[in-house]
């Protein structure tokens, strides 16, 4: 049980723009700010109090004024707040200036955000690009971060990988920058060689994305009861909160055909999401790229859920996914008692994962749209072409006949390859 004495007492912080140069781009600002709770929620913290101020523009040396900044110093001395976290990216200067006035540490939805992170990273690589993506933040934010710097394990936004205290200066952190980043490749090639192995075994793979909380880890939870294999021990934590699972799960399931794929889970997306957060986990996103459908998950009992899709659609594009084949799976349709006017151009269905609801035609959907990614083929290959065998054996495993005119072999191609050897097609299956 956590000493309820050490749980950090917040206040949030809001600035509604109420001109039409908003940098709050398509959320409402009480959405935000409600989002903005549950991450505050989710770093185990106590929230005392939540205020928006509303201004024509952004304040440079105290982001909501100088006058709403001393009326929030007698509000977080009244309630005894220990930190005030705002709502939007803060620089360093700001962050010195209110810290001066509030005297309470004060850090912004990106820290917020890098701190769960943090605390949630299991592996190696996932701490590593938490860690990164955090010294990438606190080397633009030197002035001002003073005070923060030199706190050791003070709370959200002092936390990370191993508790370090980071060095203040800058050439310090640099480096580190540049050391993370050489570990992470070398984790990056393990992965790709691991990624060849897979691709080898001919197993389907399918990749579970969406926003953070909309019920991901419960459907991959469900998914892997199909295999054989199955083990409880296998399945993945599940919590109602934000980012309760961070790092990428990859585990065997079965179509209802009895052959086998892969599912792999990715960390969950939010809107405002840290740009360093999305550059460090682009490693860990490409397994998406690699995918041959894409799971896209949707809290349809949200009643932002089109919102939560378009930030969702946003950042696979970021990272380059926005061509793969995807079914939507409105989940925690339980939970809405209207009929949902979803309007999407891909396959979709809804289902509920806790009550099973529409399970088995998810499982009949999933193992359609994989019959559609590969084809079955024989191929022929002259003698003077052998460099495409070298190139399906990387992928591939299958068995070779020699024949005079050249290798012939039987493998299930994904729709890249079958179109690039199409020519060397003698009959398909």
């Amino acid at each position: 049980m956590s000493d309820t004495k050490n749980i950090e007492k917040v206040i949030l912080v809001g600035l509604n723009i109420t001109t039409n140069i908003k940098k709050q781009t398509d959320i409402d600002i009480y959405d935000s700010m409600k989002e903005l709770e549950e991450l505050a929620q989710a770093a185990g913290t106590k929230i005392l109090g939540t205020t928006v101020q509303n201004k024509e523009t952004y304040d440079a040396a105290y982001y909501i004024g100088k006058g709403k900044a001393e009326e929030l110093a007698e509000l977080a001395e009244n309630m005894e707040a220990d930190t005030i976290i705002f709502n939007e990216e803060l620089s360093g200067v700001q962050i010195k200036n209110l810290e001066e006035i509030t005297k309470a540490k004060v850090i912004d939805r990106t820290t917020l955000i890098l701190d769960i992170f943090a605390s949630r990273a299991l592996s190696k690589e996932g701490k590593l690009q938490v860690e990164l993506a955090q010294q990438k933040y606190r080397s633009a934010r030197l002035i001002g971060l003073g005070s923060q710097l030199s706190r050791l394990g003070g709370g959200i936004g002092t936390r990370g990988p191993g508790e370090k205290k980071l060095e203040i200066d800058k050439r310090h952190i640099k480096q580190r920058i540049i050391d993370i980043q050489k570990e992470l490749k070398e984790i990056s090639k393990n992965r790709q060689t691991q990624r060849s192995s897979r691709a080898k075994s001919n197993l389907p793979l399918v990749a579970l994305v969406g926003y953070t909380n909309s019920g991901k880890s419960t459907i991959l939870n469900e998914i892997i009861k199909t295999h054989k294999d199955y083990d409880k021990e296998k399945e993945v934590y599940v919590q109602d909160m934000l980012f309760a699972t961070l790092d990428v799960q990859l585990r065997k399931a079965t179509l209802p055909s009895n052959s086998d794929y892969l599912i792999t889970d990715t960390v969950g997306f939010v809107s405002q999401i840290p740009h360093d957060l999305i550059e460090a986990f682009k490693a860990t996103l490409e397994e998406v790229k690699y995918a041959d459908l894409l799971l896209h998950v949707v809290d349809l009992s949200n009643d932002k859920y089109k919102l939560q899709m378009d930030t969702t659609n946003k950042v696979l594009s970021e990272i380059g996914v926005d061509n793969k084949k995807v079914l939507y799976v409105f989940n925690k349709a339980d939970k809405v008692n209207y009929e949902a006017n979803i309007s999407v151009n891909e396959p979709f269905i809804m289902i509920s994962a806790t009550k099973r609801y529409n399970i088995d035609k998810f499982y009949e959907m999933i193992e359609q749209m994989l019959s559609k990614s590969k084809k079955k083929v024989e191929l022929l290959i002259p003698y003077s072409n052998s460099d495409i065998i070298n190139k399906l054996h990387d992928k591939y495993n299958f068995e070779e006949i020699y024949e005079e005119n050249g290798t012939r072999l039987k493998v299930s191609l994904e729709e890249e390859e079958y179109g690039r050897y199409k020519n060397f097609i003698t009959q398909e299956f």
